[in-house]
């Protein structure tokens, strides 16, 4: 990863954890983020996003899918609810993070704490959740 455009220490943890996993999907974004640089960053002061650009050598998926990759939270001090997380992939390769506040919480400044946590559905409620809900991304990279 080429960080010219640093990556924070939490965005980097994020892409880590989204794509964490033995899956052949997973693993080509990883090799892609392996080599991403960051092209620009945007904060909405409810959130942020960070855009890569991957090089054009730099293996793509089969059929060029687009999909979103979203099972990550955030708990951040002096936040009610947390922040949650979205990884847009487009065309095959990785695009974007985007990272949110719920409800009315502003962005913090500056975050020097936070616990990370996969994010599962059980009953239409989601809850956090140690493990990932392997079956349900399976599900869905099985679809593309």
């Amino acid at each position: 990863m080429d960080d010219s455009i640093y990556l924070t220490a939490l965005e980097r943890a994020v892409m880590e954890m989204l794509l964490a996993g033995d899956h052949p999907v997973l693993a080509v974004l990883r090799a892609q983020f392996d080599r991403a640089k960051v092209a620009q960053s945007e904060f909405s002061g409810v959130g942020f996003f960070t855009h890569f650009e991957v090089p054009p050598d730099v293996p793509r998926l089969r059929g060029r899918k687009s999909f979103e990759l979203g099972d990550v939270h955030a708990d951040i001090p002096g936040l009610s609810v947390g922040v949650g997380f979205i990884l847009f992939i487009r065309e095959g390769a990785i695009d974007f993070l985007e990272g949110f506040t719920y409800g009315d919480d502003r962005w913090p400044d500056k975050i020097e704490q936070y616990t990370l946590c996969y994010e599962k559905n059980i009953g239409g409620t989601v809850v956090p959740a140690a493990e990932r809900d392997w079956e349900s991304l399976r599900k869905k990279l099985e679809e593309l």
